[in-house]
């Protein structure tokens, strides 16, 4: 089996910024060809990817510029510069702001810990009043705060599991039937990781997130795999295939509406094609409601999620 690095830490909790710039940079590098960027390949390379002095050139700056940056110190970076790195690594969106949040983090107002958990009474009757769609509202580090009966139904009574459990990561990673649950998981566990990622890099120095990734990193092997990658990413809406052990297969579409007065919490909805076969299988588990939760995920051992 190969060894995955464990993720760098700070004393105090945190994950190590100046590690994760460090490896970010590298990983986006290693990626890329010479003939990806219009440059000459002079044969065989002693490691995949550009070289920095190629990097560097593409972007316009000078070799040591770059290599203390990759080397960590984002310290006064400019953001033209940034962005000239980001277009030389072919950056994508949320590569681009993920590199900006590791290279020049920004202050956060730090919230108490319940209080960042707290879901508006409104968004709960509205999520209570959906009772068609599956819905759920999930918050920093990939925790579920709320979600409606639907959601229950298709993804399992998540009131049955300690609050510190209702979190997709763990969920994902952790929990054998979640497998079965989404059919391509490996997307499904690719996506979560990319999430996570996101979240470190605004929130480098959060010792729950922190801990989370180091318990993954220590249970999971896929996880440890895919956190080492590097790779970030945000969807907001896409599709998703699943096995429900009482209506079978659905493929459902997925969106995510990000709160106004919370960037932290985001409103995420699963919905079917009019007169799809997916469209009868949930309102088969609607009529069945509470039925459908206890018959569906075995509550006492672990709902899909």
């Amino acid at each position: 089996m190969d060894e995955q690095p464990e993720p760098a830490q700070t004393a105090g909790g945190g994950l190590d910024r100046r590690a994760e710039l460090s490896e970010f940079l590298r990983t986006r590098r290693a990626r890329l060809k010479p003939e990806d960027v219009g440059l000459p390949d002079f044969g065989r390379r002693r490691v995949p990817g550009l070289r920095r002095e190629e990097l560097a050139q593409l972007a316009g700056v000078s070799v040591a510029y770059y290599t203390r940056l990759e080397q960590g110190n984002g310290r006064n970076v400019s953001a033209e510069v940034l962005d000239a790195i980001a277009r030389a690594l072919r950056l994508s969106d949320a590569e681009h702001s993920h590199l900006t949040h590791l290279a020049k983090p920004k202050q956060h107002k730090k919230k108490p810990a319940a209080r960042g958990r707290q879901v508006r009474p409104a968004l709960r009757h509205l999520l209570d009043s959906i009772d068609s769609v599956p819905a759920y509202i999930v918050g920093r580090r990939s925790e579920i705060l709320a979600w409606n009966r639907m959601a229950a139904a298709l993804f399992g009574d998540w009131a049955e599991l300690p609050a510190p459990e209702r979190n997709w990561a763990r969920l994902v990673f952790l929990r054998p039937d979640y497998r079965e649950l989404f059919v391509e998981w490996d997307r499904k566990a690719a996506d979560i990781v990319g999430y996570l990622r996101m979240d470190a890099g605004c929130h480098p120095d959060d010792p729950q997130l922190s801990a989370l990734v180091g318990e993954l990193s220590v249970k999971s092997e896929e996880f440890r795999r895919l956190w080492a990658a590097h790779d970030v990413k945000e969807k907001s809406y896409g599709v998703k295939r699943m096995r429900h052990p009482l209506v079978g297969d659905l493929t459902l579409s997925f969106e995510t509406f990000r709160l106004v007065d919370d960037a932290e919490q985001s409103l995420i909805t699963y919905h079917a094609e009019p007169d799809s076969a997916s469209a009868e299988a949930l309102r088969l588990l609607a009529s069945w409601g509470a039925d459908a939760v206890r018959s569906g995920t075995g509550a006492s051992s672990a709902p899909p999620a």
